[in-house]
């Protein structure tokens, strides 16, 4: 899931490679914050106050489908702070994210998106459900080969993330016909929110097709300033001068 928490799994006494890759990408992306104090979260209580804009101003028709507004998603359920399916995003961001969709569309591609601004209240959410232990609804579907009690050190859930941030989104690219319809995903060889080393953007475990068209979706994002978080290849965060530091608590409403 688009988590900015590259802990060394404990015991290991060292990083798996796509770990280290992963810290890079944090390092280009905190870029001037440096070693700063803990972030902090905005008193804002509208999108407007926090400087975020729907991408549905920008493209209207552009596809979504918000996962943690409904129960398609590794919690099984609605998520706190998600109280209507849209994609809030800094106005930057978003005007970013703008560009690479209507570069997209003259290609017949488009994007679809899961996940974008996300407020703290779903984070603190997700660290309690990997905390509990005993729920294993999800299992099969979204961490078959890893241990619950491992999800957090592994990097798949953290305390902070960059969606909360609004600069990051989940997404996947889409093929379409000669008139821009009938679009149907490209296959990238796992689903969103798979907690699996299948995921990670360089997996060798999915197959030629599959990497070339991740490496597609990656080019196409990485064209408008997005940096891809090398564990999950549907993770994508626009890199700022300077970089966002500021988290928000808005609903998404």
């Amino acid at each position: 899931m688009r988590y900015e928490q590259y802990a060394t799994r404990a015991g290991t006494g060292h990083k798996p490679a796509w770990l280290a890759a992963a810290a890079l990408v944090l390092t280009l992306v905190a870029g001037a914050a440096g070693a700063a104090a803990p972030p902090e979260v905005s008193p804002a209580t509208t999108m407007a106050e926090a400087g975020m804009v729907d991408i549905r101003s920008l493209v209207p028709d552009i596809s979504e489908d918000i996962k943690y507004a409904g129960h398609d998603n590794f919690t099984g359920a609605p998520v706190p702070g998600y109280d209507a399916a849209k994609c809030f995003l800094l106005k930057p961001v978003a005007q970013a994210l703008a560009r690479v969709e209507h570069a997209l569309r003259k290609k017949h591609m488009r994007l679809k998106i899961w996940d974008c601004y996300r407020p703290t209240r779903a984070v603190a959410a997700f660290m309690a459900w990997a905390q509990d232990l005993d729920d294993l609804s999800t299992k099969a579907a979204h961490y078959p080969n890893v241990p619950k009690s491992d999800i957090v050190d592994d990097g798949y859930v953290a305390r902070v993330s960059n969606h909360s941030r609004a600069t990051t989104v989940d997404l996947t690219l889409m093929h379409c016909d000669e008139h821009g319809k009938h679009c149907q995903p490209f296959d990238m060889g796992t689903h969103f929110d798979l907690f699996d080393p299948r995921a990670h953007t360089d997996s060798k475990q999915v197959t030629a097709t599959e990497h070339a068209n991740r490496q597609m979706l990656l080019k196409a994002m990485a064209a408008q300033g997005f940096k891809n978080y090398p564990g999950e290849w549907w993770h994508y965060t626009l890199v700022m001068h300077p970089q966002p530091q500021t988290l928000y608590n808005v609903p998404v409403r």
